[in-house]
C-alpha cells in the first residue's frame, strides 16, 4: 500500500482532488445537503457511548469538518482526527471546529499515509461520501481501515451506491464519483455487518448506502 508504485498511482488523483475542492470548498456546505443523504443518520448510528471512557474516531475525507463538529458537540469524551488532501477544505474545517480544537486534530494527508501507534488506534473509522471518490484507492482504503482498527472496532460508511441512469453515472464520473455498487461487496466481505441499508434518492435516480461493520 505504501510502495512507490502505489504512491505514483495515487498522487495524480490527490492533485485532482485538491484542484476540484479549491472552488468547491466555498459552496460545499451550502449545496451538499441537497443530495448527500444519510450523513446525519450514520452519525446517529455510530456506536459511541457518553460515559467516561475516551474513544477515538478518524474521519477519512473530513472536508469542511461538518461531521467532526457535530460529533465533538455530542460526545465530550470523543477524540477526533480528520484527514483530507485539500488544504482549502481543511481551512474551513479548522474554523468550523475551532471551539473543539483540543479534541480535534486535522491533517492534510491521504489515508494511505496515515499512521497511528497501536495504543492510539481508532475505535471507529468514518467514511462519509469519500470512498466513491477514491479512484483508484477505494479498495486499499477499506482494507487499511480493517488493518488500522483493533478487534471490536467499527467502520462506518455513508456514500453513493449505484444508478440505473447511464447519463447520471457519466455526469457523476465527471465530478470524480464512481457509482457502480462496488463498495458494498468488499465492505460486507471485510467486516461483520452491524447495520446495512441501501436507500433510493430523487425518485430512484440513484441509490445510497449506509453501512456499519465490525472487525472481529
Amino acid at each position: 500500500m505504501n510502495s512507490d508504485i502505489s504512491e505514483k498511482k495515487t498522487a495524480p488523483q490527490q492533485q485532482t482532488m485538491r484542484r476540484y475542492y479549491r472552488w468547491q470548498s466555498v459552496i460545499y456546505d451550502l449545496t451538499r445537503w441537497t443530495f448527500l443523504f444519510g450523513r446525519n443518520e450514520i452519525l446517529n448510528r455510530l456506536p459511541i457511548t457518553n460515559d467516561l471512557k475516551t474513544m477515538r474516531l478518524v474521519e477519512v475525507g473530513c472536508g469542511t469538518g461538518r461531521n467532526l463538529k457535530r460529533l465533538a458537540g455530542r460526545h465530550p469524551h470523543l477524540l477526533l482526527t480528520g484527514l483530507d488532501v485539500s488544504a482549502d477544505m481543511l481551512r474551513r474545517a479548522a474554523k468550523a471546529t475551532a471551539m473543539y480544537s483540543r479534541r480535534i486534530l486535522l491533517l492534510e494527508k491521504p489515508y494511505e499515509q496515515f499512521l497511528t501507534r497501536p495504543e492510539q488506534a481508532p475505535d471507529i473509522i468514518l467514511f462519509s461520501y469519500a470512498l466513491t471518490m477514491f479512484n483508484p484507492g477505494w479498495e486499499q482504503a477499506i482494507r487499511q481501515a480493517h488493518t488500522d482498527l483493533p478487534d471490536g472496532g467499527y467502520v462506518a460508511v455513508a456514500d453513493f451506491h449505484d444508478t440505473r441512469s447511464g447519463t447520471f453515472r457519466w455526469w457523476m464520473g465527471k465530478n470524480h464519483v464512481r457509482m457502480d455498487g462496488h463498495l458494498l461487496p468488499l465492505l460486507e466481505s471485510t467486516f461483520t455487518v452491524e447495520y446495512c441499508s441501501v436507500r433510493t434518492a430523487f425518485f430512484g435516480l440513484w441509490r445510497y448506502v449506509l453501512f456499519i461493520g465490525k472487525k472481529q
